[in-house]
């Protein structure tokens, strides 16, 4: 009954569940950002090797974010999370111009699956503290997401540590995404 009742309430007020896959290369801040949009605090974080999932609820949106490991070794298995994605977040070390390539491959690599065709992309530019990181507009040019037509994508910078531009992207991943479940 009272299970009913938060469904029929749900859908009143506009609940919805969305799936976010958060990914990027190794040391990028996936995993900072998570636990800043869990806890509100920063956490000491050591290289994920597999995955941590948290829900984190913002504005009648529980977002149930899968944040898998980023090494090169650990990439292979991100495929196993994709079916019933409805938003990826790809994480960007904006500080890391060497590694800006490797990270496009990779963003690519993604989107291509079959599984990946309709989610939504929202990247965080993330290490905008970060003296001579990269902006947004740069790192969407090195990403090359202006080619991308058949998909809604975002590019948003953040500071995980700071918690700066976090919740800018939970919004627009809120307010983008389709077929939500209360």
């Amino acid at each position: 009954m009272g299970g009913s009742l938060s469904k029929a309430l749900g859908k009143l007020f506009g609940n919805k569940e969305m799936r976010i896959l958060m990914l990027g290369l190794d040391a990028a801040g996936k995993t900072t950002i998570l636990y800043k949009l869990k806890l509100n605090q920063s956490v000491t974080t050591i290289p994920t090797v597999g995955f941590n999932v948290e829900t984190v609820t913002y504005k009648n949106v529980k977002f149930n974010v899968w944040d898998v490991g980023g090494q090169d070794k650990i990439r292979p298995l991100w495929r196993h999370y994709y079916t019933g994605t409805q938003g990826l977040i790809f994480v960007i070390d904006s500080a890391d111009r060497d590694r800006i390539e490797e990270a496009r491959l990779e963003l690519e690599r993604i989107l291509a699956d079959r599984e990946m065709k309709d989610c939504l992309l929202m990247v965080f530019a993330n290490k905008q503290d970060i003296q001579g990181a990269m902006s947004p507009a740069e790192v969407t040019e090195k990403l090359g997401l202006h080619r991308m037509r058949d998909r809604s994508w975002y590019v948003h910078p953040s500071c995980a540590t700071t918690g700066e531009g976090l919740f800018e992207g939970l919004q627009w991943l809120s307010q983008n995404v389709k077929g939500t479940k209360a």
